[in-house]
């Protein structure tokens, strides 16, 4: 970016002209701060527009698959992640969605988990009043086997800073009927959330046209 004229400068215009006048990438460009031999910025930051399809999607990544990019280093990886997280933090709590209830877990997970052929585990990170912080997508898997790694869940949870969580994955059969390891999960959910003081909300399986609750069993 220094060869460009000063005027052209993502961050002079920027600090001239507002950061509306920014586009996406030049935006994410200012996060890098750099690319690497024979790339800018800029051109690092399309990059890693394109690869993971829109800027929402970059915003949802696991910060160590940004590592894959050529230029892009832990520090990089890091300043984006903590960017995208404190946009999130500065929305007003109005415009989050809160988890009361099983069917608002099924409102917010359910998008993510219709339509697929593949079994995918969601977890939704929520804060102390139950506003929504993160809906992670955690793991994929083969057709109607439960994939729940609960030491994974419980770490993902709290690197996001979240007080209580709810889980959910989908039944590519269409079936909603629980398994005898899908209440074996929700068990083992419930239990290790109290041993690091986290709320466990509920665990749900989620088909095309309906969701059920998974209560613990053996």
């Amino acid at each position: 970016m220094k060869d460009l004229p000063e005027w052209e400068r993502p961050r002079e215009r920027l600090l001239g002209q507002g950061a509306e006048a920014l586009s996406d990438r030049e935006l994410l460009a200012l996060l890098l701060g750099s690319g690497l031999a024979g790339r800018d910025a800029v051109e690092l930051a399309a990059r890693l527009i394109a690869r993971f399809g829109s800027l929402y999607e970059l915003s949802r990544a696991d910060p160590h698959t940004l590592l894959d990019e050529p230029g892009m280093g832990a520090a990089k990886a890091a300043r984006v992640a903590a960017a995208f997280q404190l946009g999130r933090r500065a929305l007003p709590d109005t415009s989050r969605p809160r988890i009361a209830s099983s069917a608002d877990l099924a409102a917010v997970a359910g998008p993510l988990l219709r339509g697929l052929r593949q079994e995918r585990v969601v977890v939704v990170v929520c804060g102390q009043d139950g506003s929504v912080l993160r809906v992670l997508t955690l793991t994929e898997g083969g057709s109607d086997r439960s994939l729940v790694p609960v030491r994974d869940v419980l770490t993902r949870v709290l690197e996001a800073g979240g007080a209580a969580f709810g889980v959910a994955h989908n039944h590519p059969s269409g079936s909603a009927e629980p398994s005898d390891a899908d209440r074996g999960t929700t068990a083992r959910l419930r239990a290790a959330a109290e041993t690091v003081g986290l709320r466990f909300l509920d665990h749900l399986v989620v088909t095309d046209t309906q969701w059920r609750r998974i209560t613990d069993g053996p």
